[in-house]
């Protein structure tokens, strides 16, 4: 690595820092309050597999199983797309009461070796939740050739909640972006609504409209959940 991609990198860390930082400290926590232990899993069925504004393939089953203690979650996720592609995640984090979480994903493609370190991207997620407002920075920690992050890769994105529907609007760098830099690649609208099929079984369905300006392409996206 030459010097000016070293000298980007720690600025990305410090900025990264900086932000964690303030969302932690415009905040008092509250005492958290023990809880149970529980287990729960589920599938998701989606017309197109969008994560930040980029495709990976067209309609995907993601199931997903975690365990909840407390605040803290910990899990697995993943992505079988009709078109073969593959993704299978690890994820921990932790959300306080005030309305902040942090935690750690592991994105792993299979296809290469699980056990190769340069198969995995580590990434540590942030977000604050103000009501109607929502705030989420991501940084990937390592750079991995086989799961297409450069290190440092970069994302943020802010929510706001219109009642019926949500709009989105995230920029990232890295493995977000069409060239590398940074970029706004997630714009959009989401709604939900719940299909009644008795009185006592409900199924979740939700859209989206999804814009990615960098690389101009355009994204109707409908899923239902179990």
């Amino acid at each position: 690595m030459n010097e000016s991609n070293t000298i980007r990198s720690l600025m990305k860390g410090v900025l990264f820092s900086a932000l964690i930082f303030s969302m932690i400290t415009v905040v008092t926590p509250e005492k958290s309050v023990a809880q149970e232990v529980s287990f729960n899993t589920g599938v998701d069925f989606y017309s197109t597999y969008v994560f930040r504004g980029v495709a990976f393939s067209g309609p995907s089953i993601q199931p997903y199983v975690e365990l909840e203690a407390g605040n803290f979650t910990i899990g697995g996720w993943g992505s079988q797309g009709y078109d073969g592609f593959q993704e299978m995640d690890l994820y921990a984090s932790y959300a306080f009461d005030f309305g902040l979480s942090i935690g750690i994903t592991d994105y792993y493609y299979p296809g290469s070796d699980y056990f190769d370190g340069d198969s995995h991207a580590f990434e540590i997620n942030t977000g604050l939740d103000l009501g109607n407002f929502s705030l989420s920075a991501n940084m990937v920690l390592n750079e991995a050739e086989e799961a297409g992050s450069a290190g440092g890769d970069l994302y943020f994105e802010a929510g706001l909640s219109l009642g019926a529907a949500d709009l989105f609007f995230g920029a990232g760098d890295g493995w977000h972006s069409m060239d590398g830099e940074f970029s706004l690649v997630n714009v959009g609208i989401s709604t939900t609504k719940e299909i009644k099929i008795t009185d006592y079984f409900s199924i979740p369905l939700s859209g989206a409209l999804i814009l990615n300006p960098d690389s101009e392409q355009f994204y109707v996206v409908v899923g239902v959940s179990f």
